[in-house]
């Protein structure tokens, strides 16, 4: 984190025309317990693998990135945990892994439209990790349950070491999107592809069953974070 020269600067962040295909799946439920930590906790074993293309980020600029999420809840209030993450420019994985604790990585992800087909894909150095595909806006959806999933918060596990290698820092950490504008929501036939790696390891939720395939154009402002739980004051 440089004094000078800061890879990004002061918030708010404003995105606009945020394009997003989520696929969701079942899985297994002891695997999921494993990585979901507490005090969050899932009803059902589902999971989201997120393609998304940044083309107007505040201060981050243009980029892309590929995200593992899972369906949560903290004492009845439903919100969605990032377990892993993916961006192919440094400014926003520096940003978001300083100031909120997103898990990124360098990697190269990608979203396209690939003649009828909305096309999402994720390569970690030359292998190929994830691939997505869904019929390219099929059916449209209504604005109401999609508003509903964006007002949800997302929750993040901030670990931040000291310099000896031991944690200084271990929060549940929550934020949430504010002045949403969505612009289109589409659904369709959908497909995913996982492949096994070891410092990508998205696989290790394996796909049991496709849920659903979403297709989301938004502007949002995604709002600073707060801390929910302190694992280091609870020791």
């Amino acid at each position: 984190m440089p004094r000078t020269s800061p890879s990004y600067p002061r918030g708010p962040y404003r995105f606009t025309d945020r394009e997003y295909l989520i696929v969701t799946y079942r899985t297994d439920p002891a695997l999921l317990a494993e990585v979901v930590p507490e005090p969050l906790a899932f009803e059902e074993p589902l999971v989201r693998v997120e393609f998304l293309r940044m083309s107007g980020g505040t201060g981050f600029g243009r980029y892309a990135g590929a995200a593992q999420t899972v369906p949560v809840r903290l004492k009845g209030e439903a919100g969605s945990y990032t377990h892993a993450m993916f961006l192919d420019v440094h400014g926003p994985i520096s940003g978001g892994r300083e100031l909120w604790g997103f898990p990124q990585k360098l990697a190269a992800p990608r979203l396209e439209v690939a003649h009828d087909v909305l096309l999402g894909s994720l390569d970690y150095g030359p292998v190929r990790v994830a691939t997505a595909t869904m019929g390219y806006k099929h059916a449209e959806l209504g604005d109401d349950a999609v508003h509903a999933m964006l007002r949800e918060p997302g929750f993040l596990l901030k670990i931040i070491p000291h310099v000896d290698g031991t944690p200084r820092v271990c929060e549940l950490v929550r934020y949430f999107r504010r002045d949403i504008v969505l612009k289109g929501a589409w659904t369709g036939p959908a497909a995913l592809s996982l492949a096994p790696h070891a410092l990508a390891p998205l696989s290790a939720l394996p796909v049991l069953e496709i849920v659903s395939g979403l297709h989301l154009i938004v502007d949002y402002t995604l709002a600073l974070g707060e801390v929910v739980f302190d694992y280091l004051a609870a020791v």
